[in-house]
């Protein structure tokens, strides 16, 4: 059995996202009332949580490597400021995970259950 997750408006804005920045206890009756399954819900979130990740790291990647230099000067790395603030940026953002409980909750996750077969049109 395969599913997929995705978000249903597909552009994250992590700025704006009313996800928890500390731990929260949740009350998991939220999650299986949704699916009907906890377990499922939380495939769900483990593997929206994943895209997010890969998603974030993919982003701030292609920030610091505007950064990169081929020279092994420290004083010039110790002094880039734009740096720091970029990646101090991305260390004060939620969690994954909280950003993929707060899409999940918030309903906009599409889950999509690959062994459950389409309705066939008829021509």
């Amino acid at each position: 059995m395969r599913r997929e997750v995705k978000n249903k408006e597909m552009s994250i804005n992590y700025k704006n996202t009313n996800a928890e920045k500390t731990t929260v206890t949740r009350d998991t009756n939220d999650f299986s009332d949704k699916s009907g399954n906890i377990y499922q819900s939380l495939i769900a979130i483990s593997k929206r949580s994943n895209q997010i990740s890969a998603e974030m790291r993919e982003e701030l990647t292609k920030k610091l490597a505007e950064f990169a230099s081929n020279t092994d000067n420290l004083e010039e790395i110790f002094e880039n400021r734009e740096q720091i603030e970029i990646s101090k940026f991305y260390e004060s953002l939620p969690k994954p995970v909280a950003i993929a409980m707060q899409e999940y909750l918030e309903d906009k996750v599409y889950i999509r259950d690959s062994s459950i077969e389409a309705p066939k049109e008829e021509a």
